[in-house]
């Protein structure tokens, strides 16, 4: 009974694979976006994508690189706003709410500079405040964005990889 559920849900998949990257692009940009990524529990969602592309058979790459290309985009409009509007930042919600994100990122940020943008990115609620304090402590847009650009491609691969590669091998051997 399970097993055909599953093989329901991979049959749908495989048929509306053409839907898998912008979606893919949509949650990833969200995700890395300051503000929305506090609303949407897209890492989880992601990972189980991971798992859907590995035993349905689709193609990995496409959905890897909207993946990336969400991240970077989402972390890039995040570091923008912070430059454009770093004097508003702490009064606009969540932060308001949350007073502490704000100095915490900071914190985190004058730490570790550029590196941080790139170990930020694997880190929940640092993921978008990162970028925000980086464009509010004005950063150069360079190493922002080396920084933002490298960590979005490892990122895709460290959410979607395990469940994509991982679940191919040991679909034989378990329900699928």
């Amino acid at each position: 009974m399970f097993q055909e559920h599953i093989e329901g849900i991979l049959a749908f998949v495989r048929v509306h694979h053409v839907f898998a990257a912008p979606l893919v692009f949509l949650l990833a940009f969200g995700e890395s976006l300051a503000f929305i990524s506090l609303l949407l529990p897209a890492t989880v969602i992601l990972v189980g994508v991971g798992a859907v592309i590995g035993a349905s058979g689709i193609d990995f790459w496409p959905i890897y690189f909207a993946a990336a290309l969400g991240a970077g985009f989402g972390d890039w409009l995040s570091y923008w706003l912070g430059i454009h509007y770093h004097v508003q930042i702490a009064r606009m919600w969540p932060l308001s709410k949350n007073p502490e994100l704000l100095p915490r990122g900071h914190a985190f940020f004058e730490k570790w500079g550029w590196p941080g943008v790139f170990i930020g990115r694997f880190f929940g609620p640092l993921r978008a405040i990162v970028p925000l304090v980086a464009g509010a402590c004005e950063m150069p847009r360079t190493p922002f964005q080396l920084a933002n650009w490298t960590s979005a491609f490892v990122w895709a691969g460290v959410i979607l990889g395990p469940g994509a590669f991982g679940l191919t091998q040991l679909k034989d051997y378990f329900l699928f």
